[in-house]
């Protein structure tokens, strides 16, 4: 239950912020610069989230210092982030998968899967585990 918890709080940060700079790109940096630039601008700040997010919450949710419990906690998030991409997003942008994977772009859209993959692996790296517990 305490990697739930976890994965769904660190879910909440990466996502809630995520939420925000992209309304803000769309409405403000991507008619600017368009969007591979402004999705190639927001990566490294969403990268940073992630690391800060997942430090926060292996901290005061005393995760314990295991692999398995901080990977676990990753993919719990990794899993809510997926739901919430293909589930609501689709939903609300009135889209196909089909239809969302042709619109991504190659090169942004490859960063952003990237990003994807280390919130599952970010909290193994974020503080010290054990790799066998006592």
């Amino acid at each position: 239950m305490e990697i739930i918890r976890a994965g769904f709080a660190y879910y909440l940060l990466v996502f809630s912020s995520g939420f925000i700079l992209g309304t803000a790109r769309v409405l403000w940096i991507v008619p600017r610069l368009g969007t591979r630039m402004s999705e190639l601008l927001e990566a490294p700040v969403m990268l940073l989230v992630t690391i800060v997010a997942a430090r926060w919450v292996v901290r005061h949710l005393a995760v314990r210092p295991t692999r398995s419990a901080r990977i676990g906690l990753g993919f719990v998030a990794l899993t809510l982030l997926l739901v919430s991409e293909f589930g609501l997003v689709l939903w609300l942008r009135g889209m196909t998968i089909r239809e969302y994977f042709a619109s991504r772009d190659r090169v942004s859209g490859t960063v952003y899967y990237i990003l994807l993959g280390l919130v599952a692996v970010v909290p193994l790296l974020v503080g010290p585990y054990e790799a066998h517990p006592r």
